[in-house]
């Protein structure tokens, strides 16, 4: 038993030390106004629906069935697969983001690992500063938990994205902590056109 919890805790470090992140930055730490605050701890606080965001079982059916082949390289375990993209899609429409535009950003910001950390300490699939569980989150949240990392991602890039009145390549470059520079914005954008159903 002891053999294997030492097994586990070396494969967690490995994991953690092979991570590396395709390009997180300086996203900056900002006071927050009450409301704003207050909104957004409702947002990552609300518990999963236990139906589907999808119109329908077949609506949902067609869109994993697009998503999953494309991502089939980097989660090889179908039901995995499938798991995780279904987290995307119900994360994404819950905060009003588009999931293939969430499925972009991941891809730039982690190339889907899960256990990504970057230089300035952004972690997970979003790559998400440790700052905003303090903000607006509570000590236990986990980081590098799928729907946590989800649920924060999506939640501060809608905060984004409403700050800046829906100019996607400014709430990209804030995301970041580029904001200004064109390279993350496109990149994310180019990322994003890989993943729309066409």
């Amino acid at each position: 038993m002891r053999l294997k919890r030492l097994g586990r805790g070396l494969l967690t470090i490995l994991c953690l030390s092979q991570a590396s992140v395709v390009q997180a930055g300086a996203q900056a730490e900002e006071q927050l106004s009450a409301s704003v605050q207050a909104m957004m701890q409702r947002a990552i606080s609300d518990h999963a629906a236990s139906q589907s965001v999808f119109s329908s079982p077949q609506a949902a059916e067609q869109w994993l069935n697009a998503m999953s082949p494309r991502l089939a390289k980097r989660v090889p375990d179908e039901l995995a697969r499938r798991d995780f993209l279904s987290t995307v899609h119900y994360e994404a429409s819950r905060a009003g983001l588009d999931p293939q535009l969430v499925l972009g950003l991941i891809e730039v910001e982690s190339g889907f690992r899960k256990y990504a950390v970057s230089s300035s300490g952004a972690r997970g699939y979003m790559q998400v500063m440790p700052f905003w569980v303090k903000q607006i989150g509570t000590p236990e949240h986990n980081l590098f938990h799928l729907r946590t990392n989800l649920r924060y991602g999506c939640t501060i890039l809608r905060h984004y994205l409403d700050k800046e009145n829906g100019d996607l390549f400014r709430a990209l470059g804030r995301y970041n902590g580029s904001l200004g520079a064109a390279e993350y914005p496109n990149m994310v954008k180019g990322a994003w056109q890989h993943w729309t159903i066409r």
